[in-house]
């Protein structure tokens, strides 16, 4: 209730959106100017050097949306603060818009959720893979990827130490990382590695062969065959129950845009509220698809 008293109005969500863009004030993308008006009735900045107009949504993933920006905040806000997450039918009944438009809306703020210039994992890691989607009869292991409900699925998560109030020594699950692959060979953990964890970082790993000397050649490896009960399969297990739970199941073309999802909530999942904040922040950087550009390039995908 509170949330939905501040942001009670189009022009108070307008307003804080053009904050979130431009903290610093507006700047004409054109000239560079700071000068300008304000055309409220379309919520439009216009230049008062070159004239140009620049909406807060322009270039951002609520860019011509025929759904009001209160309702697309409110998914923001549900997205990023219901614990459990948040499938289009949910949304669908909370904004009381059709179910397409609900699903395409929750993958416009996926999109956002991915911050490209993100820093890279470091200290201590754990890394492993799992397998997501349903059962595959008569088939175990990584052998139950070549079938089209099964994904594989790279992940990282950094470990954080710390001293309790007692005086013990406890550990906790940092930030993650998720991503698809259609191999868990050398190449591909070498490649993922690379684009999520620093070099010279500690990096735990199961005895699989695809972790090999090579793969982790810039990294200091720890190698535990039949590691268990750490903070990655923990991480694992919640991201399971998550798209079981609340999805009841992905479409494998789709698994990655929930992957960023769940990553985007479980590193900010002791402040959801600044995740709102992010998030808004982040979808001011990431430009809008159209509905079937969106399709045709996720089924590409």
């Amino acid at each position: 209730m509170e949330f939905r008293e501040r942001f009670s109005d189009e022009d108070t969500c307008f307003e804080y959106l053009a904050k979130s863009r431009w903290p610093e004030g507006f700047t004409c993308p054109r000239c560079g100017m700071h000068e300008f008006w304000i055309k409220s009735r379309r919520h439009v900045y216009e230049c008062k050097a070159c004239g140009r107009q620049t909406s807060a949504t322009a270039g951002t993933i609520l860019h011509r949306s025929h759904v009001s920006i209160r309702e697309w905040f409110w998914a923001a806000y549900l997205v990023t603060t219901h614990t459990p997450g948040f499938s289009a039918k949910q949304l669908q009944r909370q904004i009381r818009c059709k179910y397409k438009t609900a699903w395409f809306m929750l993958h416009r703020l996926r999109r956002a959720m991915v911050n490209e210039t993100r820093s890279r994992l470091g200290g201590f890691v754990e890394a492993d893979e799992t397998i997501i989607g349903g059962p595959v009869k008569g088939k175990r292991g990584r052998a139950v990827t070549d079938f089209a409900t099964k994904t594989l699925v790279f992940g990282a998560v950094e470990v954080i130490s710390y001293t309790d109030k007692n005086g013990t020594y406890r550990e906790r699950a940092g930030r993650i990382r998720l991503a698809t692959t259609l191999n868990a060979d050398e190449k591909s953990i070498e490649q993922f590695l690379e684009q999520n964890v620093e070099k010279g970082s500690s990096v735990k790993t199961d005895g699989w062969r695809g972790y090999s000397n090579t793969a982790l050649s810039k990294y200091k490896h720890d190698k535990t065959p039949g590691m268990r009960a750490s903070h990655i399969h923990r991480a694992f297990g919640n991201l399971k129950t998550w798209l079981n739970g609340t999805h009841h199941g992905v479409d494998p073309k789709y698994l990655q845009s929930y992957l960023d999802e769940f990553v985007f909530r479980f590193n900010r999942r002791k402040t959801p509220m600044a995740a709102f904040q992010t998030l808004l922040g982040l979808a001011g950087a990431r430009n809008s698809i159209p509905y079937d550009k969106f399709i045709l390039q996720e089924s590409k995908g």
